[in-house]
């Protein structure tokens, strides 16, 4: 396993996020001011928290590469497109106004345009470095798929935000300055889930676009936590048993983004799921523990592998 190393570039960029988050705790203490019905210092903060965590990820990810010149060049096209973004949210939430789906001027839409081109390239490039991961030695093949997946499934995740970007029906009716909606058969701005403003009452495309994103992070660490069981399991230490647990991860990973999607375009609240959506989840659930024991059931008819 190589030893942990970062894109140092990154790290200042998570740095920064960091003390962003902190400005924007304080901004919602002290600021009461409100955009679509929540504090506007909610929507830096998230950012924050959310370009913090990716850069950090991406300084690892990039490392593990083991192409220096490859890493320069992503780190700072990254970097461009992220700062540009949380600059226009920022600026946004200074003065009071929508950054997102705002084209009530032409300053707004051109501000819009620049913010979605900078997520626009800093999603290729994110692609990028997924393929870039398939063809790097990453060493211990449970490792190698929980990486390669993640990535994977984060640009999935970061690509559904386009479906936030076309404007509903009610703003066609009835247009004020705004195209383009989180939530699906209602308007934004409605009773949510506290800090993440999730619809509580109607579909919301932030859910899967969240839970994909973060794909990069939970599965790796997922690996890591196998890794440190297998101090204590014996069974954990073969490298089978291993790469088939990461296996029903990632297949579970892909479909429960599939079902939060579906759920959200249904218009079902994450917090309310029923019908088809309620059924197809609690059948995932059940053939979850089914793979896991059957994993565990073979590996006691096998011959241990070395590790």
């Amino acid at each position: 396993m190589k030893p942990l190393t970062w894109n140092r570039a990154l790290l200042w960029l998570a740095a920064g996020m960091a003390l962003l988050a902190v400005a924007s705790i304080v901004g919602a203490l002290v600021d009461a001011r409100e955009v679509g019905g929540v504090n506007l210092w909610l929507k830096p903060l998230k950012f924050a928290l959310s370009i913090g965590i990716y850069a950090v990820s991406l300084a690892w990810v990039l490392e593990l590469l083991g192409r220096p010149r490859f890493s320069r060049i992503v780190s700072a096209v990254s970097i461009a497109g992220l700062v540009i973004e949380v600059v226009i949210i920022v600026g946004a939430a200074a003065f009071g106004l929508a950054s997102h789906f705002n084209v009530s001027t032409p300053l707004h839409s051109a501000l819009w345009s620049i913010m979605a081109v900078s997520i626009v390239v800093v999603w290729v490039v994110a692609l990028i470095v997924a393929i870039a991961l398939f063809r790097t030695n990453l060493g211990d093949p449970a490792r190698s798929l929980a990486i390669r997946a993640g990535a994977i499934i984060a640009v999935v995740g970061m690509g559904l935000a386009f479906l936030m970007t076309s404007p509903t029906a009610q703003q066609l009716a009835s247009f004020q300055g705004i195209a383009g909606a989180h939530a699906v058969g209602v308007a934004d701005g409605g009773p949510g889930i506290p800090l993440l403003g999730w619809s509580t009452v109607a579909g919301d495309l932030r859910i899967p676009h969240f839970v994909g994103m973060h794909a990069l992070q939970v599965l790796p660490l997922l690996i890591v936590a196998i890794e440190l069981l297998a101090r204590r399991f014996s069974t954990l230490r073969d490298a089978r048993v291993r790469f088939r647990l990461v296996a029903i991860a990632v297949v579970t990973y892909v479909a429960t983004l599939a079902v939060l999607t579906w759920q959200a375009l249904s218009g079902q609240s994450i917090v309310h799921p029923a019908g088809a959506v309620l059924v197809v989840g609690t059948a995932l659930a059940a053939a979850v523990v089914v793979a896991i024991v059957a994993v565990i059931a073979r590996r006691r008819v096998e011959r241990p592998a070395r590790t």
